[in-house]
């Protein structure tokens, strides 16, 4: 029983790439307690890996940086797509920046059909792109290795030639002064040229991503309209957004 609950364990891990120990428990209809004791050996072997409350599976060295980026906290980025489909209808037009929560919306947005659809993500592209009467426009430009991404003035200038509906984008934190802040200046500069061709700015972020600081700062929480998560945010963070106007739109965890 042990060795075959290992086994279904496994085949969790490599379909959601991380998950919650109590979420996992709950999947297979056991306590926590016995996931935890299940897992010891594959832990112990390096099958998996743990990290603060969860488990995932352990990075392999010829996998890319954004393939691992993806697969981590898989299950909160799907419920964040899950709350987009929501708020999208056929026909709509919107722009999607390079990012992993915005790759899962990409995946959850193929429920939709008559989409236009605005990326620099060669991964967003080719999941929407001939798929449902979707017309997809790729913006140009130098391609990163790790994501397939295009950024620079030619993206920038390529933007300014759609009005969409929405701007769908993805942030590395929201820190507690109500910034959403990234890592790299060119992804801050293709987020707030999104912004400006779209009547509505929607943030998505799973719940890791509050108060967490990154050294570029992209906007203030103000002009988003939008900010979707997974889980209800600490009370503070609620706070912040309604004194920014800011709606919060979350799962229940």
């Amino acid at each position: 029983m042990s060795l075959k609950r290992q086994g279904q364990i496994l085949t969790e891990l490599r379909l959601l790439g991380s998950c919650a120990i109590t979420d996992l428990a709950a999947r297979l209809g056991v306590t926590t307690e016995t996931i935890r004791r299940t897992v010891k050996p594959l832990l112990a072997t390096g099958e998996l890996v743990h990290f603060h409350g969860g488990l995932m599976l352990p990075p392999t060295e010829d996998e890319p940086p954004f393939q691992r980026r993806l697969a981590h906290n898989a299950l909160p980025k799907r419920d964040v797509a899950a709350l987009v489909l929501g708020l999208v209808k056929d026909g709509d037009a919107l722009i999607l920046d390079n990012g992993t929560t915005t790759t899962y919306v990409a995946d959850a947005l193929r429920a939709r059909a008559k989409l236009v659809v605005v990326t620099n993500s060669a991964q967003i592209a080719s999941r929407l792109a001939g798929h449902a009467n979707n017309r997809v426009f790729m913006a140009g430009g130098e391609l990163a290795g790790d994501d397939a991404a295009a950024f620079g003035p030619p993206v920038i200038k390529f933007m300014r030639q759609f009005d969409v509906k929405a701007a769908i984008l993805s942030t590395a934190g929201i820190n507690w002064r109500g910034d959403f802040v990234d890592f790299h200046m060119h992804e801050a500069e293709f987020a707030r040229a999104a912004m400006a061709r779209a009547e509505e700015a929607w943030f998505v972020a799973d719940a890791s991503k509050f108060g967490r600081e990154a050294p570029v700062r992209v906007c203030p929480l103000h002009e988003a309209d939008l900010l979707i998560t997974n889980a209800p945010p600490a009370r503070e963070f609620v706070t912040l957004c309604a004194e920014a106007n800011t709606q919060l739109l979350f799962g229940g965890g």
